[in-house]
């Protein structure tokens, strides 16, 4: 039973390497441990190649096949991941822990309509089909603000500009209402004005939902804004790790000092901005 001192995921020392046994080995996270509290957003902030996708895939079991885990624990809502089969996993997988893809076209099937495809999404999880599950999948549109609710349902994903197709696949990772929501760079693939839009939506939806959020970015001014809290990676390592406050004030990390520099600007440290540059998101998000 989730207790409220209890983290609803937390990861322990985990390990994965690509590759294990073979000359060509390559170890992508190296005794990463983090936690998530019910209704807190963490992100995880780090360069390219730095492990950030490699943690959410091994979260929800989606490691390529010369990927492992080695040593280690993922626990949700205090129970074992690691070691359970597929369909074990899978009413976990999206019904509980649910993600947003960093290509949100690449996430969408081309050859159906993208309503169906979140139709599917809740017969499988949530028994809603027929023209019940139409208009629920109008309802997420509507949530996530979409102009034109029913012309997207009809929609193929090349018909669909990036904005409006990560707003689809958040839709599709709200159907089934998570718990616990993985943002993995869902604003990178697209342009200045359509970030500061998703970013705000992703604040909103935090709030509606009621929702946890690992974010995923290699935007540290982006991230100040939407966590709680903050977790720097650096060659599969968890660097610093703290409030977020804590993080941008007594960075533990030469690493951690060098992204901050690179965001700061000269004028006077306010107590919502940590003194840094959210590049897209708006002064009035709070």
């Amino acid at each position: 039973m989730l207790t409220n001192s209890q983290p609803l995921l937390e990861v322990e020392d985990l390990v994965v390497d690509f590759d294990p046994g073979k000359p060509s080995s390559h170890r992508a996270l190296d005794g990463v441990s983090l936690s998530i509290g019910e209704g807190e957003v963490l992100g995880l902030v780090g360069e390219s190649g730095s492990g950030k996708t490699v943690l959410s895939h091994s979260i929800l079991g989606l490691l390529p096949r010369n990927g492992r885990v080695t040593s280690g624990r993922i626990h949700w809502k205090g129970r074992e991941l690691q070691g359970l089969s597929e369909k074990q996993l899978r009413p976990i997988r999206g019904k509980e822990i649910a993600m947003i893809f960093q290509d949100p076209q690449a996430s969408l099937n081309p050859v159906y309509p993208v309503g169906r495809q979140i139709e599917w999404v809740l017969k499988l999880h949530r028994g809603i089909t027929g023209m019940d599950a139409k208009a629920e999948v109008i309802r997420l549109f509507e949530s996530v603000k979409l102009t034109d609710p029913e012309r997207c349902y009809r929609s193929y994903a090349h018909e669909l500009s990036g904005g409006m197709s990560q707003r689809i696949g958040i839709s599709a990772a709200l159907a089934c209402r998570p718990k616990l929501l993985i943002a993995d760079e869902p604003t990178s693939a697209l342009d200045v004005t359509v970030q500061a839009e998703i970013a705000e939506l992703l604040i909103q939806i935090r709030k509606e939902f009621s929702l946890s959020m690992l974010f995923i970015s290699h935007d540290l001014g982006l991230a100040s804004y939407l966590c709680d809290k903050m977790a720097v990676m650096n060659a599969g390592r968890i660097v610093d790790y703290g409030s977020t406050s804590q993080v941008f004030d007594e960075p533990s990390a030469s690493y951690t000092r060098r992204l901050i520099d690179s965001l700061m600007i000269p004028f006077q440290k306010s107590k919502d901005s940590h003194g840094c540059v959210p590049p897209v998101v708006p002064p009035v998000i709070g």
